[in-house]
């Protein structure tokens, strides 16, 4: 069992990333803006904590084995989240990252491409500088694991690939669901094959 500290537990990702470390039997402290609307699950632990409160949130991930977040990058700050986690004195770090930095071709990123939908665009951005400032981080074991472009509720199917900094696409497209990302997040935790490095799942 691994203590697991992760932020953002109700989101999208998060809750099926809180539900897949459940039903592997970790123990989970699940950090919330509203701890209420955390899931009710085995071994969880629903605390109320802010991602702009650093010294709080360090004391929240204390403790802990690995540090999770799922958090939306517009509405936290990657200086205060990574400076947190190395207060806690935790040392794996994983993160919910974005699509957006992945390449879709050398050199060129998903993001930066003519139809890449500006409704996304900040997020994405903001993804992008994240990821390049955990790059800069040399005392955390972190990963940044990025999703497909259609990023989506749908089934467990436990069937998907994975791969490195290229967008991963089939015939349908380029997507994976929240709940096979959160197999491939909770796998690179019990078995670390992606430490200080970035990594995609999709279809």
């Amino acid at each position: 069992m691994t203590k697991v500290a992760l932020i953002g537990a109700s989101g999208n990702a998060g809750s099926r990333i809180l539900k897949e470390l459940s039903d592997r039997g970790h123990q989970v402290t699940a950090i919330g803006r509203n701890p209420e609307k955390i899931a009710t699950l085995a071994n969880v632990t629903a605390v109320k904590g802010d991602v702009y409160d650093g010294q709080g949130l360090a004391a929240l991930l204390k403790g802990h084995d690995v540090v999770i977040s799922s958090v939306h990058f517009t509405a936290s700050d990657a200086a205060t989240l990574i400076a947190a986690v190395r207060a806690s004195g935790v040392t794996r770090y994983l993160v919910v990252g974005g699509a957006g930095s992945l390449e879709v071709a050398p050199g060129a990123r998903l993001v930066d491409q003519p139809d890449f939908p500006a409704l996304y665009k900040a997020e994405a951005s903001k993804g992008a500088e994240f990821l390049d400032l955990l790059k800069t981080v040399e005392d955390l074991d972190w990963t940044f694991l990025s999703p497909s472009a259609m990023f989506v509720p749908g089934e467990r199917t436990g069937k998907f690939r994975l791969g490195k900094d290229t967008l991963l696409a089939n015939d349908q497209g380029s997507s994976i669901s929240f709940e096979d990302y959160a197999i491939a997040l909770v796998d690179e935790i019990e078995k670390p094959a992606h430490v200080r490095q970035r990594f995609t799942v999709g279809y």
